[in-house]
């Protein structure tokens, strides 16, 4: 039941500002307010839009309470959200304000839209002298619905005063038009699927959950067993109830096929929210969410924040993807909030992925999760086969990075007319650049990071800040002319060395600064369908989601990489990786090949890989992890203390080493200097704490930080349960 307020009576107001709680006003007379209505207050000389966000704290006397201004005509915050947003704040341990400012982030969509004007024939009209031009105009009102001003004088070849000499006439008027609907509404019928015994098995199971509460069901099949068919089913029986459909997505370059496949399946796009809309875009979503005209909605992480009135069920795609985890402002990890979101909700939530989170999957064995397997590609297609090519005893030549087998395979694959894939995660021409005089390497001037030479643009990059500056000729140091080499590869560089030895395949870099965006991406994966292209070279957007019926060779230039630098989850994140690109070879009625470049064809990642036992290697992952009392058998949180003065961040970083915590099943480690001790022109430490799993580590944390007194230009973040220790 709504919680109501009609005034004269107190109430917080929750701001969408980092502070440490809401503020009481008052409601004036004659307004009634409910939870979630968006109102207007006064804070110091301004007036800001905020939550009401529940009944008054009565710390302030009533006399000194400020009236509310005015409530805003646009539907509420829903009351899960509400609740999502305490939880998240509870649980990263930022204040609610903070997290609340993510659902508020399209201010402009608050204000009700503008009406839409247009004229029509007035059924009473005066007798005035008619010349050609206004003729036509009354000739095209006369055979037609009412026009805009301007639209009218397009189309009967007039200027605009001859249209407004009419109005001024009494001959036309003006008449507001219905707002159009922003996005036309998925029919769930629209078009039949053709699904695999497997299949439909999976989707009856989905379509039953829609009508159930929460729960949450780990989709779990190989590359190319239709996972995205068959959450479809649960969309559909979704919109069927009248509900509103959510589905979020790693990579907005993986919407280009798979925007296609939903408007094949049903009838129209649905709406997208992401970070390469455009201001007006993300208005008009925003709007059609909170009204619940927009049913099925595909958006990044933050999409999970917009106001659904009728959620009715969240998917996450390849659930297991790390770019799932918000690393700035308020850091969360999406897939787990979209779990809190739709328990908050009493709705269902389905992971999807062919190589399921550690995280994931223990949840599946302790029973938590529920678990459908589709075991078999869709369609009868077959798994590639995967071997490893030993760079020790096959390398490539000198400045090279294409072994001797796995050039011989590209040129048969070509030449059969088939297409090849060349997978690198790294970006631009080259990682490092240095003087072959003076040793000097180019680095960042605001991080502890080297610049990535970008030939193509000419440029030199650091992907951590976005600094770029022209590529140098001589030396910075030493002002040698021709001195700086190029060290190791990026995708360019692999670009280069297929365009010299194969120069009459067509090519294409895809890797996000080389596409412009979700148009871009889309028309890139066009070529690739319609066979333009013989050979795509990118980094991992190109890695998940993508069916190419004629790619059936994937070659991994450094199956290594990823592997070292003792990240928690470098092991795990290359075997998904690796097995997501290794997925796009063969989904069709063509063979598929798998060529791992690797100088440690033993280690357990790529031995895993080639068995094709993924299962075996989750276990031995999942003992390793739970003989050290890691994630997800443990507990970790890091502080991250920051700030442009290096001193005084030492200074705070050692005294929270002195206050931290301690007792049975918890340990801190640090202060100690970040891999990155330099980010964005900011002075990093970090430490970590390492709890049991049963230890709640947020009331650690508060009592901890509350020890502290940061002075002025240092920051403390906190990363509860971190994904990155950069």
């Amino acid at each position: 039941m709504d919680e109501r307020y009609e005034g004269p009576c107190e109430v917080q107001v929750l701001l969408p500002l980092p502070l440490a709680s809401a503020y009481d006003y008052l409601v004036p007379a004659g307004l009634d307010l409910a939870k979630g209505d968006f109102v207007v207050v006064p804070l110091g000389r301004r007036e800001v839009v905020g939550i009401v966000w529940g009944r008054g704290s009565f710390s302030v006397a009533a006399d000194r309470l400020k009236p509310i201004a005015a409530r805003l005509d646009v539907p509420p915050l829903p009351l899960p959200l509400c609740r999502t947003i305490e939880w998240v704040a509870a649980y990263t341990l930022n204040p609610p304000g903070a997290v609340l400012r993510m659902a508020m982030s399209m201010s402009a969509a608050l204000n009700s839209p503008k009406p839409t004007f247009a004229y029509r024939l007035r059924e009473a009209r005066a007798e005035i002298r008619l010349t050609e031009a206004r003729r036509r105009v009354i000739a095209v009102l006369d055979s037609g619905p009412p026009r805009a001003a301007r639209e009218l004088a397009l189309e009967a070849g007039v200027s605009a005063s001859v249209v407004h000499g009419l109005a001024e006439a009494g001959i036309i008027e003006q008449v507001a038009l219905a707002a159009r609907p922003a996005f036309a509404r998925p029919d769930p019928d629209f078009s039949a699927p053709d699904l695999s015994a497997y299949q439909e098995e999976a989707a009856a199971r989905l379509r039953r959950a829609v009508h159930e509460n929460f729960s949450v069901t780990l989709l779990d099949g190989v590359t190319g067993s239709g996972k995205t068919e068959v959450y479809f089913e649960a969309i559909a029986e979704t919109l069927r109830r009248g509900r509103q459909a959510l589905v979020l997505l790693p990579e907005i370059a993986l919407t280009a096929q798979w925007l296609g496949r939903f408007e094949t399946r049903f009838g129209v796009r649905p709406a997208e929210w992401h970070s390469d809309l455009t201001a007006t875009e993300r208005r008009i979503a925003w709007r059609a969410v909170a009204e619940g005209r927009a049913q099925a909605v595909v958006g990044a992480r933050s999409a999970l924040f917009l106001p659904f009135p009728a959620l009715g069920l969240i998917v996450v795609d390849e659930e297991h993807d790390p770019s799932y985890k918000q690393e700035d402002g308020v850091i969360y990890h999406a897939r787990d909030m979209a779990v809190v979101r739709a328990r908050l909700s009493a709705i269902p939530v389905v992971l999807a992925s062919a190589t399921p989170s550690l995280e994931t999957a223990v949840n599946v064995s302790a029973k938590r999760y529920q678990r459908l397997h589709l075991p078999e590609r869709h369609g009868g297609a077959a798994l590639p086969r995967i071997e490893a090519i030993d760079m020790r005893s096959d390398p490539p030549p000198r400045q090279c990075w294409l072994s001797p087998k796995l050039r011989t395979a590209i040129a048969e694959t070509i030449g059969s007319g088939e297409q090849v894939m060349l997978f690198l995660n790294r970006r631009g021409y080259a990682p490092l650049t240095l003087c072959r005089g003076c040793g000097h390497r180019l680095q960042c001037p605001h991080c502890t990071a080297w610049l990535v030479e970008h030939r193509l643009a000419g440029r030199i990059l650091c992907h951590h800040c976005g600094y770029n500056a022209a590529a140098p000729r001589n030396c910075p140091r030493c002002s040698a002319e021709n001195s700086l080499a190029a060290c190791g590869p990026g995708v360019e560089r692999v670009a280069e060395e297929v365009a010299a030895l194969f120069p009459e395949a067509r090519s294409a870099i895809m890797a996000s600064d080389t596409i412009g965006g979700p148009l871009a991406a889309e028309d890139l994966v066009r070529q690739v369908r319609d066979h333009e292209l013989d050979l795509l070279i990118g980094t991992q957007i190109m890695a998940k989601g993508h069916h190419f019926p004629l790619l059936t060779l994937v070659g991994v230039i450094d199956a290594d990489l990823g592997l070292g630098g003792g990240d928690l989850r470098a092991a795990e994140r290359t075997y998904q990786l690796l097995h997501q690109v290794s997925g796009r070879a063969g989904r069709a009625e063509r063979a598929g090949r798998v060529l791992l470049q690797t100088y440690v064809p033993d280690h357990p990642v790529i031995a895993a890989l080639l068995s094709g036992d993924r299962d075996q290697f989750l276990a031995v992952e999942s003992q390793t992890r739970r003989d050290y009392g890691m994630p997800p058998f443990g507990r970790l949180a890091a502080l991250i203390v920051s700030g442009f003065d290096s001193a005084a961040v030492e200074r705070v970083a050692a005294a929270l080493g002195r206050a931290a915590p301690s007792g049975e099943g918890v340990e801190v480690f640090g202060p100690a200097p970040a891999p990155f001790a330099l980010l964005r022109g900011r002075h990093r430490r970090r430490l970590l704490l390492k709890a049991r799993k049963d230890v709640a580590v947020q009331p650690r944390l508060h009592e901890w930080l509350g020890r502290i007194k940061l002075p002025h230009g240092v920051r403390v973040q906190i990363d509860v349960d971190p994904y990155s220790f950069l």
